[in-house]
């Protein structure tokens, strides 16, 4: 039963003296060097965490670190999990109900993703999403301890943390965009013509993560501010996609994304 799991998962990482965590942290693709900045850390692998899943995409390193940053005692995923991997979405969300059974306030949650209209570099707040992965992890019975049977997704990321996040790169001298984050299943890369349909639906960019653990961190109670690095244009406004570009381009900027996510936890 998924709340044992919990229970017994929690127990374990309070053992090795992950306690009372103020924020969670979600680092995408190419964007885990975030949590080597973390002071006083613990680091456990996810082999050894039970019930926990594993990650095999390249430029996630697969560890969970507990520690200081900017202050803030955090818990960083150095790595999430895919639905496209072939984990169940109990598994690809269940590192957020342990976000949430620790003690966690707020999550954070980044990504990677290709742009339709924004291009390589940009960093976006994401204000919503669309969710086309036509799946959704709260199927089946509900977890009365963390939300109700039906939650309400009219404000799954957090306006006033968006506003945090803005004032933060503004008074770092960084552009910061907002725009509608569209979650597919994956693996391939989308279509032109699905791009073309994305845009219409007012996407501004397209990714394979993100939307289910949101999904859980809204039915659990859970804060967010979900930041896109945009790695790539979509489909149809480039020649060709590839995950090496997404990986190159996470590199080019993380200290940009290292530096606005330190100081967007200073202040909340």
């Amino acid at each position: 039963m998924l709340l044992d799991k919990i229970k017994e998962t929690t127990a374990f990482l309070e053992e090795k003296g992950m306690t009372k965590p103020e924020f969670g942290l979600i680092l995408g693709s190419g964007l885990g060097d975030l949590a080597d900045d973390i002071d006083e850390a613990i680091v456990v692998d996810y082999s050894e965490i039970p019930n926990w899943g594993e990650s095999t995409v390249v430029g996630h390193a697969g560890k969970l670190v507990y520690g200081k940053l900017s202050g803030r005692y955090v818990l960083a995923l150095q790595g999430r999990f895919h639905f496209y991997e072939g984990n169940p979405l109990e598994t690809v969300t269940f590192p957020v109900r342990i976000m949430k059974a620790l003690g966690c306030q707020g999550v954070i949650v980044t990504n990677a993703a290709g742009g339709i209209g924004y291009g390589p570099g940009t960093l976006m707040t994401i204000t919503d999403h669309i969710n086309m992965t036509g799946e959704n992890p709260l199927i089946g019975p509900n977890l009365e301890e963390f939300g109700p049977r039906f939650p309400d997704m009219s404000d799954a990321y957090t306006k006033a943390y968006r506003e945090v996040a803005h004032k933060v790169a503004k008074n770092l001298g960084m552009t910061l965009e907002n725009g509608v984050y569209l979650g597919v299943a994956g693996p391939t890369y989308e279509t032109p013509a699905e791009i073309r349909a994305y845009k219409l639906m007012g996407a501004h960019a397209v990714g394979m993560s993100t939307v289910p653990e949101v999904i859980v961190a809204t039915h659990s109670g859970l804060k967010v501010l979900g930041i896109s690095a945009i790695t790539n244009y979509a489909a149809g406004f480039q020649s060709e996609l590839n995950h090496d570009e997404v990986v190159e381009v996470t590199t080019r900027i993380k200290d940009q994304f290292k530096n606005l996510i330190k100081s967007i936890l200073v202040e909340l």
